[in-house]
């Protein structure tokens, strides 16, 4: 990664903001790409390419036959996701999983740069005046995706594997939505720290024999109608399998490249609804910037490191480097 000088975009287009970047967020998914372990086109022809999907911006120009109201100067989060509109999840209305999708950061670039040209529709005003908090958005996202998959009920048990951002949003939304009891395994004290401040009874990760038969215990013996794996571990997605109960839902939102060997009769046994979980829907994403104006106070926890746009190599090695101090890295002052 290097520091470079490009031109500005030109003016806006008919349907098109450009927005000035604030904040942008580093997730697990830059380092994949970053370390080339994810190729869209199969040829690595989308390198060089500018990285950041997780943005809170300012507008900077907005193009003709916009219809949103969006003014010069006003706050955004992006939602980074684009879709063809004519594969079979498009022509089911699931977007989200676009066989053509384009992803700004990995398809287009991204965040990291002083202007950005954005199509209107991917652009969400938000009242958060933290740009570190408001590119929160993006990745808690994914978290608003999890819950309405896991379709949770008012009087069920959440267990959550993995107390990263999205575990910590995901524990949040569930306690939002109705449930009785939600519960995080971590193997880092300091993020199960931060989910006990924000409600949730916590867990140490021992392994996984262990952590299936604290789990059932915890929710009366059955095991917990929704368990969501937000590690992409191997341990992990086991113990989530043999914790949850008959007919729940297990959710799968953790990243890896893993292979995870599980017991087929688990799943004809207990009938379990196993459920990937990928980005957002556009109705999401505005769910999940309203989450974080609600919760802003809070979510601001889940930011531990900021660095300025030219530290932005620094700060990338550093958050890949140090995986258990960083909860969030932002980097910032980008103008």
């Amino acid at each position: 990664m290097e520091l470079a000088d490009l031109d500005a975009p030109r003016e806006a287009g008919p349907g098109e903001v450009i927005v000035r970047p604030q904040a942008v967020g580093i997730c697990g998914s830059d380092f994949h790409f970053f370390l080339g372990e994810i190729d869209p086109t199969g040829s690595g022809t989308q390198f060089p390419r500018i990285q950041g999907h997780e943005v809170a911006a300012v507008v900077e120009d907005v193009g003709p036959d916009c219809v949103r109201g969006m003014s010069p100067g006003d706050a955004v989060a992006l939602h980074p996701l684009s879709h063809c509109g004519h594969c079979y999840p498009c022509r089911i209305g699931r977007h989200n999983v676009c066989d053509n999708f384009s992803l700004i950061g990995i398809h287009s670039d991204g965040g990291l740069q002083e202007q950005l040209r954005m199509p209107e529709s991917l652009v969400f005003p938000t009242s958060e005046r933290r740009p570190a908090v408001a590119a929160l958005a993006e990745p808690l996202s994914i978290a608003v995706r999890t819950v309405n998959r896991a379709r949770i009920e008012p009087g069920e048990k959440v267990a959550v594997l993995g107390a990263g951002p999205i575990g910590q949003a995901v524990a949040l939304l569930a306690a939002e939505r109705g449930a009785a009891q939600v519960l995080m395994v971590d193997q880092l004290e300091s993020r199960l720290q931060i989910g006990a401040t924000m409600g949730a009874e916590v867990l140490p990760w021992t392994n996984g024999d262990e952590v299936v038969e604290l789990v059932r215990e915890w929710s009366g013996g059955e095991g917990p109608e929704v368990v969501v794996d937000a590690t992409g571990a191997p341990d992990a997605i086991r113990a989530g399998m043999e914790a949850t109960v008959s007919a729940g839902r297990l959710l799968m939102v953790g990243m890896s490249h893993h292979d995870v060997p599980l017991r087929v009769f688990g799943f004809v046994d207990k009938e379990l609804d196993v459920l990937g979980v990928s980005c957002a829907q556009g109705g999401e994403f505005e769910e999940a910037v309203a989450f974080v104006e609600r919760n802003s106070d809070r979510l601001e926890n889940l930011v531990t490191q900021e660095y300025p746009l030219e530290r932005a190599p620094e700060a990338l090695r550093w958050a890949m480097e140090h995986p258990a101090e960083a909860m969030k890295v932002v980097i910032g002052d980008i103008n």
